[in-house]
């Protein structure tokens, strides 16, 4: 878990509700897609929003970590630089 959202999930007392805290990080995530999802269609910057929401999913859910990694891997390939290599978190 990234430190700002470490911070925020102490802030709120959200450590002892594990159940509570991924509906709201996957809620915010969602919703934050969506809204990305959206802004394909409509005038909006959709290429900054989607990979923002799978960042905030990613610090709660497996499949989202996933995804982020492949995208990470799809970008390195696409600029021509070498993918980097990472351990994989698993919870």
């Amino acid at each position: 878990m990234n430190r700002w959202l470490q911070k925020w999930v102490a802030r709120f007392g959200l450590e002892s509700r594990p159940r509570l805290r991924r509906f709201l990080i996957g809620t915010i995530g969602f919703s934050v897609v969506l809204i990305g999802l959206v802004m394909i269609v409509l005038p909006g910057p959709a290429i900054i929003i989607v990979p923002f929401g799978f960042a905030i999913l990613a610090s709660e859910f497996a499949w989202a970590r996933r995804v982020w990694r492949r995208g990470t891997i799809l970008v390195s390939r696409i600029r021509g630089k070498p993918v980097p290599r990472e351990p994989v978190e698993t919870r």
